[in-house]
């Protein structure tokens, strides 16, 4: 399992383009899969990713 959230904070940090700690709809949009998921995932709806809610796509 360790793993697979290694994974997951390696792909976080590659959609986090400008490090902000959050992915925008804007970097999102280098994969059609995330943009599809985008609204979904944003839980609070700001308009970005944290990674816990990144952790939640399925790409």
């Amino acid at each position: 399992m360790a793993s697979v959230n290694a994974m997951a904070g390696d792909d976080f940090a590659k959609y986090d383009a400008d490090g902000s700690g959050t992915i925008s709809m804007s970097e999102a949009k280098v994969n059609p899969n995330l943009v599809e998921q985008f609204t979904r995932l944003d839980g609070n709806a700001d308009g970005e990713l944290s990674e816990s809610e990144f952790a939640n796509f399925k790409g």
